[in-house]
């Protein structure tokens, strides 16, 4: 597989994505499907409440359409729509409860983690079926180790992880969808060199889709993706880092997206343990918020920070 049609994935997934846009946010705002915002949120958010959000569909049909166009169907195929597809159902629900019902909060703890747990099993039947290898290399080394069942049992925690810590970084007008490009950018460039032509063109089809959502969430944003879009992410970038085989390179690659979930578990675990909290609010991009940094600042510096570990992940591949 060459680069020239990762790149033509790439520009029909960014054209679609940028069309739907005036197609889908003038419906949302029709439908009031708008974002309700947390109470207890930065007070510089509560203009945003009444924004549209769902725009994950946006993302999600975008990707679709040119996967589908450009991909061959095959096992790995419908492995990495199910897992994309599946997790933004979840999503999907969690925000219509939230439309619905007027609320900050959709689907309960349990509902979601019963979603994501019956799709993340799902992915594991397909894994066996397709003979997919239950072995682990350690990143920059020729180390592997063999897991067998226990692998199904990590794959699991990678799509809880995933899902969690991206839905996390959705927070900031375009933080998302600015981090999670450079993620899939890298993991584009590792599916080519690792012969996984399915995994490269999802990867494309994700990177073009959220530059175009980014074109209407970039601050100010027009539209949120809200969780339909982030835990289809999620459930994406699991999925591509278990099919190229580099699933240890998740933590550094998607390094943003772990130092987020690390900073609302270090919160929640001080607080009912110290009765402190470390920082002013979490996940972290809101400290530095409420530390006197500007939005787009916080965004551009975490954007910044997203492309050196998606570099870093890349120099570690090669030295696999």
């Amino acid at each position: 597989m060459d680069y020239t049609s990762i790149l033509w994935t790439l520009g029909v997934s960014f054209l679609l994505a940028v069309l739907f846009g005036p197609l889908f946010i003038p419906l949302l705002r029709r439908l009031k499907f708008g974002q309700q915002v947390r109470d207890d949120g930065p007070e510089s958010h509560l203009k945003k409440t009444g924004t549209p959000t769902m725009g994950g569909i946006i993302i999600l049909a975008a990707l679709t359409i040119a996967f589908m166009k450009f991909a061959d169907a095959g096992p790995e195929y419908w492995a990495l729509l199910t897992a994309c597809l599946g997790f933004g159902l979840i999503g999907f629900l969690d925000d219509y409860i939230k439309i619905a019902f007027k609320r900050s909060l959709g689907l309960t703890a349990k509902q979601k983690l019963f979603g994501q747990l019956l799709f993340s099993i799902i992915f594991c039947f397909m894994l066996y079926n397709m003979g997919h290898s239950t072995e682990i290399g350690v990143p920059g080394t020729d180390w592997s180790f063999e897991l067998g069942w226990g692998y199904y049992i990590l794959v699991v925690i990678m799509f809880f992880a995933a899902s969690n810590s991206v839905n996390f970084t959705d927070g900031l007008d375009g933080l998302l969808s600015g981090t999670s490009a450079l993620a899939f950018g890298a993991f584009a460039v590792i599916a080519v060199e690792a012969t996984e032509p399915q995994a490269a063109v999802f990867c494309a089809a994700m990177v073009g889709a959220v530059l175009g959502f980014l074109v209407y969430n970039a601050h100010p944003a027009k539209v949120f993706m809200g969780d339909t879009g982030s835990l289809g992410i999620g459930g994406g970038i699991a999925a591509v880092a278990i099919l190229t085989k580099t699933e240890l390179l998740l933590v550094v690659i998607g390094g943003v997206f772990v130092i987020e979930m690390l900073s609302v578990i270090i919160q929640v675990a001080s607080f009912k343990t110290r009765g402190k909290r470390v920082f002013k609010m979490s996940p972290i991009h809101h400290h530095f918020e409420l530390s006197g940094w500007s939005e787009w600042r916080v965004v551009t510096t975490f954007w910044a920070a997203g492309f050196l570990l998606a570099v870093a992940g890349l120099i570690l591949y090669k030295g696999l």
